[in-house]
């Protein structure tokens, strides 16, 4: 009988994840994660890391399987949250989720779960997997969560083959809706559960509170930017590093219409937290400048100052799920891209040059952040991601 370990975290999906495997027949041990020690930036009552392993152990206890919780907060706080702070006080914008699923789920978790004596590791990730074979080597595919409106392979950019070899997706070829119906027919207290909407594995955290415990506030101005001006200012290049560079926001005359606490608190696109008002439109962020602490907005989603064709990739964290689709350097290949969760996939080129891989998209994209995580697919399968310069 194979072991597989899987990580409970006190929700509605792992719990069915845990069911399922159950019922094919593995030898099924459940682990909740337990990655944050500091409760003082929980939403204590909006179900915090306590309730979920409570949660977690219910449901092992009901399905009748081992339970156990693994400590790792030093090393999340090492691999994770540092990183985070490091990335938002250069002005980037990192998504700790992707990060948690190459650094601690498919990594150190993997790990613990191997001295267990488990051949794989599961989760409640709406993605799918499958092998090729290729060369007559065995190739691991990652797809596409059946529900398209769930799908969360965006998450998983970046692990690799060995840790995907390793993976199990339970609940992958299934809808929300019947996952919750297995959770009620199997009578397990998760199943009305609503889905966490805070950092992995932590439970519901404040992020300004959390960044703020780091982050010094330090009061800089708001300067508007009037998109006529913008539109004067517009690169009219056509080469990959003037589609892909960023627009020059503080060579733009603009006018100051309010102060923030720090520019390393906001990101491109963003429209909350302002507090500027007199504008017929609401004002979006276009920009930082953290070495100046300047936050540069803009009237209207429609801002040109919002819009790129083009983002260049950092070379120290770009990963080919698939190696054998790599672009080769002089060259290039079409693929659809997202450069957020729940983005519609956008058609576009990968080209690499000498200095770099560019992605240069058919459509003008808004919000292009950097830090974040850009990920190209062929129809439902995860090729290969990297972070936005």
């Amino acid at each position: 009988m194979k072991r597989v370990v899987v990580g409970l975290s006190g929700g509605v999906d792992s719990s069915v994840a845990a069911y399922l495997l159950k019922e094919q027949g593995y030898d099924v041990i459940g682990i909740f994660m337990r990655n944050w020690m500091d409760d003082s930036v929980i939403i204590s009552d909006e179900c915090p890391w306590l309730e979920d392993s409570n949660d977690a152990m219910q449901v092992a206890e009901k399905l009748g399987i081992p339970f156990h919780i693994l400590d790792l907060s030093l090393a999340y706080k090492e691999r994770i949250v540092d990183y985070m702070f490091k990335e938002y006080s250069q002005g980037n914008t990192p998504n700790p989720d992707v990060l948690c699923n190459r650094e601690v789920k498919f990594d150190l978790f993997l790990k613990e779960a191997l001295k267990l004596g488990a051949e794989y590791v599961a989760t409640g990730h709406y993605c799918q997997k499958d092998s090729i074979q290729l060369n007559g080597k065995k190739v691991h595919r990652l797809l596409a969560g059946a529900d398209q409106n769930k799908d969360q392979s965006y998450f998983l950019c970046q692990i690799d083959q060995e840790q995907l070899s390793r993976a199990l997706f339970p609940i992958g070829h299934l809808q929300k809706s019947e996952v919750r119906k297995i959770a009620k027919e199997q009578d397990l207290i998760t199943a009305e559960k609503r889905d966490s909407q805070g950092l992995c594995f932590i439970g519901k955290v404040k992020l300004p509170v959390f960044l703020q415990q780091q982050l010094a506030s330090k009061e800089g101005d708001i300067i508007a930017l009037d998109a006529s001006e913008h539109v004067f200012h517009r690169n009219g290049g056509t080469s990959l590093q003037e589609l892909s560079a960023p627009y020059p926001l503080p060579e733009i005359q603009g006018k100051k219409v309010g102060t923030h606490q720090g520019a390393h608190f906001y990101t491109v696109g963003q429209r909350k937290g302002l507090g500027v008002g007199g504008f017929e439109e609401p004002l979006f962020i276009l920009g930082t400048d953290t070495l100046k602490n300047q936050v540069f907005v803009g009237e209207s989603d429609r801002h040109p100052g919002l819009y790129r064709k083009g983002l260049k990739l950092r070379a120290t964290e770009e990963l080919w799920l698939r190696s054998d689709l790599r672009v080769a350097q002089g060259e290039g290949a079409e693929f659809d891209v997202r450069i957020r969760y729940r983005q519609e996939l956008q058609k576009a080129k990968l080209q690499r040059t000498a200095d770099g891989l560019y992605i240069i998209f058919e459509k003008a994209q808004r919000a292009i952040a950097p830090g974040q995580f850009a990920a190209w697919y062929l129809k439902n399968e995860l090729i290969g991601s990297g972070v936005i310069d």
